[in-house]
Formats: structure tokens, sequence, C-alpha cells
């Protein structure tokens, strides 16, 4: 009888706790002039930003069908979270993907297939051939740019490590050289933002002391000049000062605790002439090829930067070209960048293969396709068009168990991987998610390959246009290469190139 009358007091005075408490949050909302809705209805009009917060997740989860979903759809994250687990990605009763929107890729099967005695892996190719040290690699799929201080420390661990498992680089963003990277034991590809975190003085000039001392590294393999990105054209990298930790801080060369902002473009970098003096810097104090990642917006620059290689001539090319899209982005960014700024690769990349056999610099200079790769026919299409390699980022973070909460810029992922905070980021293991990284890049190669053996050819590189075809406004698809012809070399650049 005791216990029972307990209850009751204490469910009477929880319930008295909870009228006082509406009373006092009905009277702040009836007499503020800030929030109309709180005004106007007292009380139930404070539901209505828990409701906003909680639909992103009810829709994930709950309403939205599998392919309608945006950035990425259920279906697309389905299938990286089981190859990354090395589950079996096969599906039954036909395929839930409507073949008749305009857009929609499809790839032509050979009536005469490879067998499995006639398939070869893909072969090494050389990028930067006149460097001091060329990287030689048949790596298809890698890791894009992901910075330290963007991601967290467990996350570089597993990323690093997969990529040694998987045979396939890391690029380590703008954000400099963190310890983890090399930890990992991968090819690295160092990455030279605006602001040049890890190379760069006091004043923000770029420093060939800290160069030389990064290319010393062995396991940095390439430098990537980053323009430009898909989640920003136009703007520099964005770290709120809630993740530049002191460790951060250290690498970048930045003050702790402070907003880490990146110039929108290199102050040194004017024109196509400082473009290529810039390259030819870094790989002369470095030995080591250099390339530039860029989004296409406006294309006739590609005219004059390959005119004026071809005058220079081809060993003042860049070594490769990273194109990111305008559907990239794995970070903050503006809404009106994210959503309108740049060209999709469906369109930049083509017209870039394109520039290259016209200007004759097609063998010279490697293209890296980025922005939204993250399947199996996104990596094919990127090869059919031209590509050399693909890398991706968000595909990489669904592996490590990215559930697109989108709360990447506000240090509270619930992953652990776009945040500092130890709570969180205990649930990610490292030795874990470096198994699911690797599994995911193995996966990818070998699901493009059966692509390319049921198109008729040995191994994914070996694919062409005539191996894709888009379905157009009219219901009837083209292949890729009437849609892009890609252009004969004109005479004059031929011999300049030679």
């Amino acid at each position: 009888m005791e216990l029972v009358w307990g209850l009751a007091v204490i469910f009477i005075f929880a319930l008295g706790l909870l009228m006082v408490t509406a009373v006092v949050l009905y009277v702040l909302d009836v007499t503020q002039t800030t929030h109309a809705i709180r005004r106007n209805y007292p009380l139930i009009g404070r539901f209505r930003g828990l409701f906003e917060t909680l639909g992103t997740f009810f829709r994930q989860y709950f309403f939205a069908m599998d392919r309608e979903e945006m950035p990425f759809n259920r279906a697309q994250r389905a299938w990286v979270y089981r190859a990354a687990k090395a589950l079996n990605t096969n599906q039954s009763f036909g395929s839930t993907r409507d073949l008749r929107p305009s857009g929609t890729l499809l790839f032509v099967n050979c009536p005469f297939p490879m067998l499995e005695r006639d398939i070869a892996v893909p072969g090494p190719v050389t990028i930067g051939p006149g460097c001091a040290e060329p990287y030689v690699t048949a790596s298809l799929f890698n890791i894009s740019g992901m910075s330290y201080g963007a991601i967290s420390r467990p996350a570089i661990q597993a990323l690093a490590a997969g990529a040694r498992e998987a045979g396939c680089w890391l690029n380590t963003g703008e954000g400099g050289l963190a310890p983890e990277h090399l930890a990992g034991g991968c090819d690295l590809v160092f990455q030279i933002g605006t602001a040049k975190y890890g190379v760069r003085e006091a004043d923000g000039s770029l420093s060939d002391e800290r160069l030389r001392a990064v290319a010393a590294h062995p396991q940095v393999r390439m430098f990537e000049l980053k323009l430009s990105q898909g989640a920003k054209p136009g703007k520099g990298g964005i770290l709120p000062g809630s993740k530049v930790t002191p460790e951060v801080a250290r690498i970048r060369g930045i003050p702790v605790g402070l907003d880490s902002i990146s110039p929108n473009r290199f102050p040194e970098i004017d024109s196509e002439e400082d473009l290529l003096d810039l390259i030819a810097h870094v790989r002369e104090v470095t030995g080591k090829p250099v390339g530039f990642k860029c989004v296409l917006g406006a294309y006739g620059w590609l005219d004059d930067l390959f005119a004026l290689i071809c005058r220079r001539g081809a060993a003042s090319a860049p070594d490769f070209i990273t194109l990111d899209s305008a559907e990239g982005g794995t970070g903050s960014a503006p809404v009106s960048l994210m959503d309108y700024m740049g060209l999709p690769l469906r369109e930049s990349l083509p017209r870039l293969i394109d520039k290259l056999h016209e200007y004759g610099l097609h063998e010279r200079i490697r293209v890296i396709a980025s922005g939204k790769l993250v399947n199996p026919a996104d990596v094919a299409w990127a090869l059919c068009v031209g590509a050399d390699f693909v890398t991706s980022a968000r595909g990489f973070m669904f592996a490590l168990g990215c559930i697109q909460s989108l709360r990447c810029h506000t240090n509270h992922c619930p992953t652990g991987i776009t945040t500092h905070d130890p709570r969180l980021q205990k649930g990610l293991d490292p030795t874990l998610k470096a198994e699911r990284v690797a599994h995911y890049a193995r996966e990818i190669v070998r699901e493009v390959g059966i692509i390319a053996h049921s198109c008729g050819v040995r191994q994914p590189r070996q694919l062409g246009r005539m191996h894709c075809r888009v379905v157009g406004e009219d219901g009837r698809s083209l292949s890729l290469d009437e849609l892009y012809p890609i252009p004969e070399t004109r005479t004059e650049y031929l011999r300049a190139v030679r």
C-alpha cells in the first residue's frame, strides 16, 4: 500500500510539474514577438521545429521510395552498404530502376561476352612520365579528397588502412598531411588547397621547404592543386572553428578554435600562364607528378590552356586533371553554390576529354573523374567517356557507415565520421571499417569488370563510348559516341605536342 501511495505522489508531482511547465511556455510564447507561429499557436507551435528536424529522418526510412531520395537514394546507399560488408549484392525478380526517363544510362551487351579465360585485370597507367618520380598504378577506383579536420581521426585511419588493403590511393584533401595518413601505409595524393595548409609560410605563401618535407615521404605519390570543388566552385574550403582542434591547427598551421576559411582561389594564379608556372614549380621542387582539380563552368578557358601547353611543349602540361562535378561535395557550402553553380559531370567530362583529343594531349594528361560516382554503373560510364581513373568521397563515407544524416558541418555526426566529439567517434572502429573500405573498393572494380566483360572487352579500361547509350526525351537511346563524337586532333597541335 505504501508503494502504491508513493507512486501516486510521484505521478501527481510529475503531472503538476508538466502543467506548470506548459503554463510557463504558453506565457512565454504569447508574449514573445520573434516567432509568429509560436505567438499565434502557443505551445503547439513549438512542435513545428521538432517535426521539421525529424522529417528528414522519417522521409529517409519510411516515406521516400528506394530511388527518389537525394542526394543519394536508398538503392544507391544499400548497394554500397552490402558491398562494404562483403554481402551478396545480387537482387531477385528484376530491376526497380525505371529505364524510360531521359538521361537513363544503358550499357550494350555483346552477343559473345568475355569468357573467364579471356578476362584481364586493369593494367598499369603511368602518370607524369617526365617526372623524376612518375607514379605507375593500376588502381581504377580511389578515395577522393577529404581533409583531416573535416573528417575524424578514426575515419582517416580506416580510409588509409582500407586503401592500402585494396591497393588504391587516398587523397589527403586540403587539410594537410596527418600522421594517420602515413600510418595507414597506402599511396597518397597530397592536395594543395588555396590556403596551402601544411605547406604554407606564416603569411600564407607556398613554402618550398615544407613541400620538400611532404614529398620526402615515399607514400606521397602525387600533388594536386585544388582550384575548385564540386560543393562550392568559386569558394574555398570551410571548416567551422568547433572542428579546429589543437592537432588540426598544428597540421594546418592555423589558430586553434577559429573558423578555417580558404581563399576562393590561389592568389598566385591569375591566368593560364600562372597555373602552368605553379604546376612546373611544384613538380620541380617535389620531383613528383602534379595536376589540378576543378569544376568546369566556363569551359572556353580549356582552349586557352591547352593551346598554351602546345606552344610551351607537352612537358609543361599538368600530369593529370581531376574533374569534379556540380553534384559533388562532402563538406559544407552555401546552398546557392551547391544547388546552382558549375556543370554536372555528365556534361563536363565529355567536354574535357574531347578537348584533350582535339589538342593531342589525351595521352599526356591523365583524367580523374570525381563527383557522385558511387556505384559500378557510374564508374563504368566515366570510363566509357574516357576517364583514366575514378575517385569517390561520399561512396567511401557510406562504406565507413555514413547514414546521410546531413550533419557533416555540425560536429555532431552520429556515425563518428565527421565529428571530433570523442563520445561519437568511439562508435567508429577503424579496424573494422578499414575492411569495409577495402571490400567496397574491390567490389566496385569487380562489378565494373562484369559490365566490361558483358560489353565484350577484356578489362574496364577498354570500355569506349560505343558501349554506353543514353535515353533521350523521345524515349529512344543514343550511344555516347553519337552524342559526343571524339574529335580528330588538329594537325597544328599534333605537331606541337610531338
